[in-house]
């Protein structure tokens, strides 16, 4: 029972009071006895005695006595026992507490000791104290309080090694604390606040782990590990998190060899996000020994200073660099002084200059318009000043204390701008030392105020809508896809009349997010009873018999708004009405922009409050996208969420845009130009090698008999084609052809007959009039319009599945599907006929082709007869089976002699796969684990374009490749088409990308295909294509003087032939030629500076 006065306030317990309850701690038989003493004693203190009472009742002293008595285990037990009860009771209601325990008395030590004793309850009872402090410590005073207790215990020279781990552990718990989850918002906003303030200890905590994972001691070293492992998870960054495992590795077995696999994993890293402190204190002691070792070798060197430069360019923040680079800017310079290859100081020159930029001018200031941390020393000011205003504190050596504590604990939240967490890092602390409770209210608010009025200085007042705009959306939510965290408790705030633009990675989650908008399933979002909303995506399901009016007027959302209505508006945006209009055609005869004027329709027709348009413009021609511009900026009553990879139609557009950052939505005002300027890294929406992405192509070997890259090998030839059920045709009398050097667009309007000549290039289809001949070991790459087609099949499967699936042969089971290779019934009745071959063994039926080889300017078959052994195989020429009408036969053996050929130095090995994979963009850990159906769009079309280049082709087919992807990806793709050693043939209205990479166009209109010379390439649209850069002799430069459809190199037929032996010339000839020469020679002495010398070849030309 505790004593209370007459005005109910508690009377302090006398010492025997509390003596005898110490007594009953120490000397109890049972530990729950132990237990009960110290919780009444802690009850004690809080209700009437105070903090005080720690000192003036001996408590402390009586603990520390009793945990280093060596002679009774039950005394140290129960001191551990009184410790946790204290360390469990006081801190939440008495926050002052909390200072005397970590600061004044130095109580950790105490428990951490106690976990080497050899009792098993006193170890017990002391892992019960830690948890107790632990659990009832803000995610400040973790930080601040408590993790520099632990990084003092672990720099002791002496101690055990139990303590240790005990301390590892505490501290591996509180990154493991930090971690990004699906809490409430108050439990994630919590975390958040931890991981930023310990993040930025990770300066000082990764030398200390590091150590210990050098301990002799099995335990500490598995232990410290383990806590490296759990600190890493405060980086937060997606560039470097797959390199963690190799970095600890390194860290755990320090040696050149394993230093220089990690540097070499991160030269190998594209970094895309913002540096922060807790990355460069990762990756600078690995840097700076590399670039400090002598024995680094010049290749690892380069690949160092690489990686300085690329990291550098993404510190953002002056205070930070200042930190930790001039640690690495004298290994840097001393590289541009003393390498031995010219190239390496090279780049350390060009390293060094992006570190001086990024640390501020020369005399060390802090660069323009960098905003300084607040430090404690200024917080340390603040508060005392305000203190001092303030009298009737009952202890002033306490007081200093606890200021300088509390000092601490608002630094790091002004720093981190939480600013409504002041009061809880001031007023509890001051509460007890003031007998007016105001005192420390009104010390907390100043406080506050003060650093709100700070703020405002540094960043300026907070921006205020303006009031005339009217909010629609205003929804906080999470969310997540499988096991994947896509956004952690964001905003999303739409305003009426807005158009958003959805901007961020490929595989970020836009596409879920709209998906769940249009679900009703996002949390906070209005439903669609109170505000509607329409989801336009790419849908290939439509019902292809149905006309098109018959299919929009049988969408039970739609029929209410009559035929009439309907007509008119789908007449708006293109579809003519009439017999013979365009609402008569049937949905399956439409190409792919149609289709999406068609899905814009029926969205129009909805009257949505707000728009979800996934890549709207995709297949559109300009025509159209200039008509959608104008649509959606007309429309000012119409909010719209935009996701697309079009800058240009961002730009135009957009009056906001949303970035994912960091799982978070970030609203920046302005469109796509607005945004970059305050984004600088995000510019690769604009250029196209600025990417972050890079994709890598395999080469596409050799083909038999083609000695030059202009030779034709595909060709076709008065092609026409019109798909069944249309009376007008599709193609009609078109001749064309395609080299190796090959960059050619293919422009033209939607249904202009671009896909179908694609189609009929690639064996898709078959031409009713008309042949296309090509290499009989040509091996073609071909994405579709609707790349996802070559999945839709696979969902189930995972990318590395897929991949394995398709080539589990040797062949492409993809090329099995083509009509040129499905069997007809008259194919079938074809095989069935006998033919002689005038051998006068009589007619026989072919089984099979067994073999090929050259005969003169073609080929020959080895033919298996039904019923005759292979002794009995013939040797027919090509040209004797076409006539005979073998043609799916001939195509199925020269099919898979190419694929088997491309396949040669492949191993369908999952490991090999992962790899593939990586090499075009896509995650390995993604192609391993994730079922096809789970990925994003763009996700999507990176198998399927690793499907296609797996069996190395010479021909890359790509019909619309700017569908889905991002800008990173587009700008990686571009790169790699433009280092590609094959035949490239694309179909975009993509200008820019288009504009970038072919030289060479052809424009089909109305079925008529037109060839529109070799126009120049526009290399400006690669940042890296500058005067006097090598990248301008790549394949494109060598495609914009190809000779193919010039004529120059056509053979009149398609006959690949070994290389010719050369006759001997006569005298007169060689006179001749050496004239040729010499003019030639002359020419080039007049060409402008920098043309290539033409070849010394026995052409007339």
């Amino acid at each position: 029972m505790i004593a209370k006065t007459p005005n109910g306030e508690a009377v302090a317990p006398n010492s025997e009071d509390v003596s005898a309850l110490l007594t009953t701690i120490f000397n109890a038989k049972t530990s729950q006895a132990s237990l009960d003493a110290s919780y009444a004693v802690s009850e004690l203190l809080v209700t009437s005695g105070g903090f005080r009472g720690l000192d003036s009742y001996g408590i402390v002293a009586e603990i520390k006595k009793a945990a280093t008595d060596k002679k009774s285990g039950t005394r140290r037990e129960s001191a551990m026992i009184l410790l946790g009860a204290l360390f469990e009771r006081l801190p939440p209601k008495q926050a002052l507490t909390e200072v005397l325990f970590l600061r004044g008395q130095k109580l950790l030590p105490l428990a951490l000791d106690a976990l080497a004793d050899k009792g098993a309850v006193v170890k017990e009872s002391a892992q019960y104290a830690l948890d107790a402090l632990y659990a009832n410590l803000r995610p400040e005073a973790l930080v601040v309080g408590l993790l520099p207790e632990l990084i003092t215990y672990l720099g002791r020279s002496t101690g055990k090694w139990q303590g240790t781990v005990g301390a590892l552990e505490l501290l591996g718990r509180m990154a493991d604390k930090a971690k990004v989850g699906m809490g409430s918002k108050e439990e994630e906003k919590t975390k958040e606040v931890l991981r930023e303030i310990m993040g930025r200890r990770l300066e000082r905590l990764i030398p200390v782990v590091e150590n210990g994972m050098h301990d002799l001691k099995a335990e500490v070293a598995k232990q410290a590990v383990k806590t490296m492992t759990s600190l890493t998870t405060l980086l937060s960054n997606d560039d470097v998190a797959p390199r963690i495992p190799l970095l600890i590795k390194t860290m755990q077995n320090p040696s050149s060899t394993t230093l220089q696999q990690a540097i070499h994993a991160l030269s190998q890293t594209t970094f895309v996000a913002i540096v922060t402190s807790p990355v460069l204190a990762l990756l600078t002691p690995l840097l700076e020994r590399s670039l400090n070792t002598p024995t680094t070798s010049q290749e690892v060197l380069r690949q160092t200073v690489v990686v300085v430069e690329n990291l550098t360019k993404l510190v953002h923040d002056p205070v930070e660099a200042k930190t930790f680079l001039p640690r690495l800017k004298p290994g840097v310079k001393g590289v541009e002084n003393r390498a031995s290859l010219p190239e390496v100081r090279e780049l350390a020159s060009r390293a060094l200059a992006v570190v001086n930029k990024a640390m501020g001018d020369d005399d060390g200031n802090v660069a323009s318009g960098a905003i300084s941390r607040t430090t404690t020393e200024e917080v340390l000011v603040v508060m005392n000043d305000i203190v001092r205003r303030h009298s009737g504190a009952t202890d002033a050596t306490l007081l200093n204390l606890v200021v300088e504590y509390t000092s601490e604990l608002t630094q790091e939240v002004v720093n981190i701008r939480e600013l409504q967490r002041i009061g809880l890092s001031v007023e509890p602390y001051f509460v007890s030392l003031f007998p007016q409770q105001l005192t420390a209210v009104d010390i907390s608010d100043s406080v506050q105020k003060h650093y709100i009025e700070e703020d405002h200085r540094k960043f300026g007042q907070p921006i205020k809508d303006a009031s005339d705009e009217v909010e629609i959306v205003n929804a906080d939510f999470s969310l997540a896809y499988g096991g994947m965290l896509l956004l952690s408790h964001t905003n999303l705030r739409l305003l009426k009349g807005h158009r958003y633009g959805l901007c961020g990675r490929n595989g970020a989650g836009k596409s879920t997010l709209m998906r769940s908008i249009n679900e009703g399933k996002l949390e906070g979002f209005p439903s669609k009873d109170e505000l509607k909303t329409c989801f336009v995506e790419h849908n290939q399901g439509e019902d292809a018999d149905l006309t098109i009016i018959d299919f929009v007027s049988k969408d039970p959302e739609l029929a209410a708004s009559g035929r009439e209505r309907i007509s008119e508006v789908l007449s708006e945006v293109g579809f003519d009405a009439g017999p013979e209009g365009r609402q008569q055609q049937k949905v399956g005869s439409l190409s792919g922009g149609w289709k999406m004027k068609l899905a814009l329709a029926r969205a129009m027709l909805m009257g949505a409050d707000v728009l979800l348009l996934d890549e709207p413009t995709n297949h559109l021609d300009v025509s159209n996208v200039k008509w959608l511009q104008e649509y959606l900026k007309s429309h000012t009553e119409i909010t719209s969420l935009i996701v697309s990879h079009d800058s240009g139609f961002l730009d135009e557009v957009c009056t906001d845009i949303y970035h994912y950052e960091g799982k978070k939505l970030v609203n920046y005002p302005g469109n796509l130009a607005d945004f970059v300027k305050v984004k600088p890294e995000a510019k690769s929406y604009y250029t196209l090698s600025a990417s972050n992405a890079q994709f890598k192509f395999p080469s596409p070997g050799l083909l038999t008999g083609v000695k030059s890259q202009t030779r034709a090998i595909v060709r076709m030839s008065n092609v026409s084609y019109t798909y069944p059920g249309s009376s007008k045709p599709s193609l009609s009398n078109v001749t064309c052809q395609l080299a190796l050097a090959s960059r050619t667009a293919i422009i033209g309007e939607n249904g202009a007959g671009k896909s179908t000549l694609i189609k009929v290039l690639t064996g898709e289809v078959i031409p009713q009039e008309g042949k296309v001949e090509k290499h009989p070991n040509l091996r073609i790459g071909y994405i579709k319009q609707h790349a996802l087609e070559h999945v839709e099949m696979h969902m189930e499967k995972t990318p590395n599945q897929y991949l394995q699936w398709r080539y589990a042969n040797g062949d492409d089971r993809e090329v099995l599907m083509k009509q040129t290779r499905v069997l007809t019934p008259e194919d079938k009745a074809q095989m069935e006929k006998f033919v002689d071959l005038g051998d006068g063994k009589g007619a026989r039926r072919v089984e099979n082709l067994m073999g090929r080889q050259k005969y003169k300017k073609s080929f020959q078959y080895e033919v298996k007869w039904i019923g005759m052994l292979p002794k009995n195989n013939s040797q027919v020429s090509r040209e004797t089976l076409l006539e005979w009408g073998f043609q799916k036969l001939i195509q199925e053996f020269d099919d898979h002699e190419a694929s088997r050929e491309g396949l040669g130095f492949r191993e369908l090995q999952p490991k090999v796969i992962s790899k593939h994979f990586e090499d075009l963009g896509l995650d390995p850990e993604i192609a391993n684990h994730n079922e096809i159906s789970g990925l994003s769009g763009g996700q999507k079309v990176k198998v399927v374009l690793a499907g296609a280049m797996w069996n190395n082709p010479h021909m890359l087919v790509l019909d619309e490749p700017t569908n889905f992807l991002d800008r990173d990806s587009l700008g990686g793709l571009a790169v790699a088409i433009r280092e590609y050693k094959g035949g490239v043939v694309m179909i975009s209205h993509n200008e820019e990308f288009v504009g970038a990479l072919c030289p060479e166009q052809w424009h089909v209109v109305d079925g008529q295909l037109t060839h529109r010379g070799h126009l120049a390439v526009l290399a400006e649209r690669f940042e890296d294509s500058r005067p006097g850069s090598s990248v301008g002799s790549s394949a494109v430069s060598s495609a914009s003087a190809s000779a193919v459809n010039s004529g120059a190199e056509d053979g009149g037929d398609m006959m690949f032939k070994k290389k010719k032996k050369r006759t001997k010339l006569t005298r007169n000839q060689l006179k001749e030629r050496e004239v040729r020469r010499k003019l030639r020679h002359i020419d080039w002495l007049n060409s402008p500076k920098g043309t290539p010398h033409p070849p010394d070849t026995d052409d007339e030309a």
